[in-house]
């Protein structure tokens, strides 16, 4: 965990791993991992719908928080968890 992290940790909440600091933190090692790896081309389809899938969880749950009601944050939550269950199914 490096500096930048941690100041994200540090602003808002008191628990430094909510849901999503969880995501945010999945997300930046998703886009590390990615861009350190090295495929052949054939296999970019798989890796760029990993890449939205992977980064998708975060965005619907900060999407969900913004929503203007129970039933907006219930629809994004849900849609997050499909993305996460669609990139576990890609590290199976």
């Amino acid at each position: 965990m490096d500096s930048e992290d941690l100041c994200i940790m540090e602003q808002g909440d008191a628990k430094p791993y909510n849901i999503r600091h969880r995501a945010y933190l999945f997300s930046k090692s998703l886009v590390q991992f990615i861009k350190e790896a090295s495929y052949e081309r054939i296999f970019h389809p798989l890796f760029d719908q990993l890449l939205r899938s992977g980064t998708s969880i975060g965005a619907n749950l900060v999407e969900g928080k913004a929503g203007s009601s129970r039933k907006d944050w219930k629809n994004y939550f849900a849609i997050a968890l499909k993305s996460a269950n669609e990139t576990n199914i890609g590290f199976a």
